[in-house]
């Protein structure tokens, strides 16, 4: 960095940079890229090739190690696939699950199979119309590389119904699922909180007598339930996903955010 300033005519020694870098919080170069993200989402700035092959490259690591960056409601929705089980006269239960990743507010709708079609249709039935309600355009989807994402368009009614929603697809990183784990962790959580005291309380006769439970869980989840996750910070999902429609406001509705930062 002393090197490349000098080339601008600007004279300041390593440790002078250093004490830039501190005062503004960006010592490490992951901060530093961090900063230079925010700052292209803020502003739209014309980020160099470099740069952008730096922001990629670091953006890449930390999907790979299952962190991902969200900037406001609607900005990226996790979706994936739950084998709940089998119940006897019922059959086969799968479950679509989706989180909204900056507010962690759930959405999880049951199915006899998994199909392109089911995860279409647990997108327009539960999930935009909720975005809908509050103003939102759901910017992007994040699914595994599983046959119920991920085909071609003409064969694939999840890929029209993306593309007719005006809604982007990333897939999770090959060989790294953790990459969607935020959508795994929930999973885990209804497996937990939901489905292990509900099949030891009743036993049920068809699909939607357990889907209304889990609507009455999903409810308590979102409206009731405290969360620690990065933004919530101790509110529930819906409180923290409230609090944030003044950031989508800001990044999207005032141009803010016309670069979408996943690729």
């Amino acid at each position: 960095m002393e090197n490349e300033l000098k080339k601008e005519g600007v004279l300041v020694s390593s440790g002078g940079i250093r004490g830039v870098w501190l005062r503004h919080g960006i010592e490490k170069k992951h901060l530093r890229l961090k900063r230079l993200e925010k700052w292209a989402a803020e502003t739209q700035g014309i980020l160099t090739e470099e740069q952008l092959k730096a922001l990629e490259s670091a953006r890449e690591e930390r999907q790979a190690h299952g962190e991902i960056e969200t900037y406001h409601p609607g900005f990226l929705f996790g979706q994936d696939t739950l084998y709940v089980g089998y119940i006897k006269d019922v059959g086969k239960i799968y479950q679509q699950t989706g989180i909204d990743t900056f507010s962690n507010v759930g959405f999880a709708k049951l199915y006899s199979d998994k199909t392109a079609l089911t995860s279409a249709d647990f997108l327009n039935d539960k999930v935009l119309p909720f975005y809908d309600e509050h103003g939102v355009q759901l910017m992007r989807t994040l699914t595994d590389r599983g046959t119920e994402y991920c085909g071609t368009p003409e064969n694939h009614p999840y890929q029209p119904f993306l593309h007719l929603a005006d809604i982007e697809h990333t897939r999770t990183k090959a060989r790294h699922p953790q990459t969607n784990g935020i959508t795994e962790k929930l999973n885990q959580t209804i497996q937990d909180e939901f489905y292990s005291v509900a099949f030891r309380k009743k036993l049920y006769a068809s699909m939607d007598e357990l889907q209304r439970d889990l609507d009455q869980y999903m409810n308590h989840y979102n409206n009731e339930r405290t969360n620690q996750g990065k933004h919530c910070q101790g509110r529930t999902p819906m409180e923290t996903f409230v609090d944030g429609l003044t950031l989508y406001h800001h990044y999207v509705r005032e141009g803010g955010n016309a670069v979408k930062m996943l690729n």
